[in-house]
């Protein structure tokens, strides 16, 4: 059985390399994947990059009200079209259609915990194994709706791991607006979509406690 796979971690915990690292490994094998991020997520357009430097175009772009599942079975059915005309008359005579080996998903904590359900029903009712990676907490600590429903559904759950500025293991995303760490405001705000300079910090708990004074929102 194809399962849901999480893999999560602080930022800059290397999420986005290790996507796309995974997507260049089952290609190297000679199978097909599908790499798919959210509209909300504007940075790189519609690029998957990794602080790395390397970059790879969505085959999905995911909406906030799209139908993962629908939107999932049209960009494969486009997949395996392309694919079969690539195939030597050797495997077309022995029946062998090729399909998505894997759903790869970056920024999976924009997704809805509808979307969420759509990336189990993939996974268990089309047998399309499903890597969503995220973060699991905004920079007040709380879950993002995505985050906690795959938490709450995958078989699997990993944890990407990076450290904070003190050396140790960094667990929550600071905000920072003009270099200025902020603990108030919405949930979501990317940079390019910022009138001021947006960043993040990925911190341990005790240096997390000590920026915000002791708070916990």
């Amino acid at each position: 059985m194809a399962k849901l796979y999480f893999r999560y971690g602080a930022m800059n915990s290397g999420k986005s390399t290790a996507l796309l690292q995974a997507a260049y490994n089952y290609e190297e094998r000679g199978q097909h994947v599908l790499l798919a991020k959210p509209q909300i997520d504007t940075k790189g357009a519609e690029n998957i990059s990794s602080r790395l430097g390397v970059s790879r175009r969505a085959d999905l772009v995911i909406g906030p009200d799209d139908d993962v599942r629908e939107q999932f079975a049209h960009h494969r059915a486009l997949m395996q079209a392309r694919a079969e005309t690539a195939l030597i008359p050797e495997s077309i005579a022995t029946g062998e259609r090729p399909d998505v080996a894997c759903f790869l998903i970056d920024e999976a904590q924009f997704l809805s915990a509808r979307q969420v359900d759509d990336l189990l029903r993939i996974a268990v009712l089309d047998g399309i194994p499903v890597l969503a990676y995220g973060i699991r907490t905004d920079f007040q600590t709380r879950a993002f709706p995505g985050s906690a429903r795959l938490l709450e559904l995958a078989h699997s759950l990993e944890e990407l791991k990076t450290i904070c500025r003190c050396g140790r293991k960094a667990l929550f995303n600071a905000r920072l607006v003009g270099g200025r760490f902020v603990f108030e405001g919405d949930q979501v705000v990317i940079d390019e979509l910022s009138l001021d300079r947006v960043t993040y910090e990925s911190m341990c708990p005790e240096c997390y406690l000590r920026e915000s004074g002791g708070r916990l929102q």
